[in-house]
């Protein structure tokens, strides 16, 4: 599919919960308004784009569980190409439960991690990494990761990193990368400061470098110039999926060709969007009221 995004990270089945508190040990915590969708980071910015008319295709691994063809399901009725999905046999998919807190903003996720094998280099698609306008991965895969960044770099291929977590390879990443976000943690984890952080990626050659901040909002040092924004204020029911739309919104305003402090500006607002509802994939604004906002 001449053009899409080639999509390569997480995906996960999320189990969410609403609940008043966070409960002390050993006691019974009622929960409410369960809801069960797809998530991970590059699985839903992957929704969140083709949603605003991007033609996306993702590559991840699940098993050949229930998990997995739920999974595997929602994406397909969102209309993200899963054909290049590894399905390893006899092996769980990623899982989460995830239990929000609407007094506080605040949720807490249990993760299990897929138990299948890792995508290898040899699985990848390159025709169609060829073919696409931007590589978009969260790095999870290492090794697949750094061989799709360098190919697509070769290619002129445009290099998205949502940057979740410092692991081994990120910061070569970062070399190969046209726009390279990372979140609090991963900022915590590398220098003392999120303004340090972004000087730090820029010197590895990143020309588009950015720290979430979560309610803070966000900070960017993008070809030299500084972008700082707050987040939107809204009522917040559950912040799930806030950073993946984040990442998708500045994705789209790249595709588009839109300035740096525009993208961003859409990413925070998307995000705080997604926030209102429970879920990370339910509060995606509509592609209608994208252009409404936007003008375009």
């Amino acid at each position: 599919m001449s053009g899409c995004v080639f999509g390569l990270g997480q995906c996960s089945l999320d189990y969410i919960g609403l609940i008043s508190s966070y409960p002390p040990p050993d006691v019974k915590c009622e929960f409410t308004n369960l809801h069960i969708e797809g998530g991970g980071p590059v699985a839903t910015a992957m929704v969140a784009l083709t949603r605003w008319g991007i033609p996306c295709s993702f590559t991840g691994v699940v098993g050949d569980d229930d998990f997995g063809s739920l999974i595997l399901r929602d994406l397909a009725e969102e209309g993200v190409d899963v054909s290049r999905v590894v399905v390893r046999k006899g092996c769980y998919s990623q899982f989460a439960f995830i239990v929000a807190e609407p007094s506080n903003g605040r949720r807490t996720i249990f993760w299990q991690r897929p138990t299948g094998e890792s995508i290898k280099p040899e699985e990848l698609d390159l025709e169609k990494l060829k073919r696409s306008r931007m590589l978009y991965t969260d790095g999870l895969f290492v090794e697949a990761s750094l061989f799709a960044c360098r190919q697509a770099k070769k290619w002129g291929v445009t290099v998205f990193v949502d940057a979740g977590t410092l692991r081994e390879g990120m910061l070569e990443m970062a070399t190969l990368s046209d726009c390279f976000i990372v979140s609090e943690v991963f900022s915590r984890s590398l220098a003392e400061s999120p303004r340090k952080t972004c000087e730090y990626l820029a010197n590895l050659g990143c020309p588009f470098v950015g720290v979430t901040l979560g309610a803070e909002g966000y900070i960017a040092l993008v070809d030299g110039q500084w972008i700082e924004g707050t987040a939107y204020k809204v009522q917040t029911v559950d912040t799930t999926g806030c950073g993946d739309v984040f990442h998708a919104g500045v994705a789209w305003g790249l595709l588009k060709g839109w300035p740096p402090g525009q993208c961003l500006d859409l990413g925070a607002w998307a995000a705080a969007m997604v926030s209102t509802k429970l879920g990370g994939r339910k509060g995606i604004p509509p592609l209608a009221e994208l252009k409404m906002r936007y003008g375009t």
